[in-house]
């Protein structure tokens, strides 16, 4: 008769971790930053039909890395909750810090589950505020863990060494054009340190721009003007710090 093979609960939870973890950096990067009217999303992203940034609500704006079909899920589940739980009480009463919460206990249960495998997928929460300083930003990791964020976060792919990029870099009153300048540069970073150049065309970029007039403050950047705020961008870095020249480099296919 043949032992029965043990695992302690705490190797079980940490190899789920790393299984997690490991699907997560396979995925391209997504980067969010203040600026002066908001925020911005910045992530790689060649495919124009699978977005990584979304809308969920007036204020509030999602994005993701991982398992496409994963964080679509949620992201319709999100959207649900806000549609319900305005209409139902009142559209200020939807929060990002709420949606978090909806998020980490969806997220939470599946990592402990036993029955399924955990999310490989990492998600962000955005909500823009009447000034910066009531901006709020929420990561949330695998585990169901949320983690509030201020100024820049880096999500996926190389995370570690983009965020470490955008603290030394990032700071307050930023235009619009800057911040976007600075989410391309460390996207552009490899893990060797070495840079790439992305274009336009290989971007997904949206922003929560607190100055628009409408309810929704949720806007995609695309065509002529991403490409006009990427020159405006690059025109300010050469006016300010020496700009780092990047080198040519090829694009893959998007993430699954």
């Amino acid at each position: 008769m043949s032992t029965p093979f043990y695992v302690s609960p705490q190797q079980a939870m940490a190899d789920r971790a790393e299984y997690a973890r490991k699907g997560i950096a396979r995925g391209r990067s997504v980067v969010v930053l203040q600026y002066a009217d908001g925020i911005v999303f910045v992530a790689e992203n060649p495919s124009r039909a699978l977005h990584k940034v979304s809308e969920i609500y007036d204020r509030i704006a999602f994005a993701a890395v991982g398992k496409y079909n994963e964080f679509e899920n949620l992201r319709i589940g999100g959207v649900r909750y806000a549609d319900l739980r305005g209409y139902t009480y009142a559209r200020t009463d939807v929060t990002a810090r709420g949606l978090a919460n909806v998020y980490a206990q969806t997220l939470g249960t599946i990592f402990s589950s036993a029955a399924e495998k955990p999310y490989e997928v990492e998600l962000i929460v955005a909500e823009v505020g009447e000034g910066p300083e009531d901006d709020q930003i929420y990561r949330l990791p695998h585990d169901g863990s949320i983690v509030d964020e201020h100024g820049s976060v880096a999500v996926g792919g190389n995370s570690d060494q983009i965020g470490s990029y955008l603290d030394q870099r990032h700071r307050d009153g930023m235009t619009l054009a800057e911040a976007l300048r600075l989410a391309v540069e460390s996207l552009s970073r490899d893990n060797n340190g070495g840079e790439r150049t992305l274009t336009a065309d290989q971007l997904e970029v949206a922003v929560l721009d607190r100055t628009r007039p409408q309810q929704r403050k949720f806007k995609r950047v695309l065509g002529r003007q991403l490409s006009r705020l990427l020159e405006e961008g690059g025109t300010s870095a050469s006016a300010g710090e020496p700009d780092e020249g990047t080198s040519s480099g090829e694009s893959s296919a998007s993430e699954e």
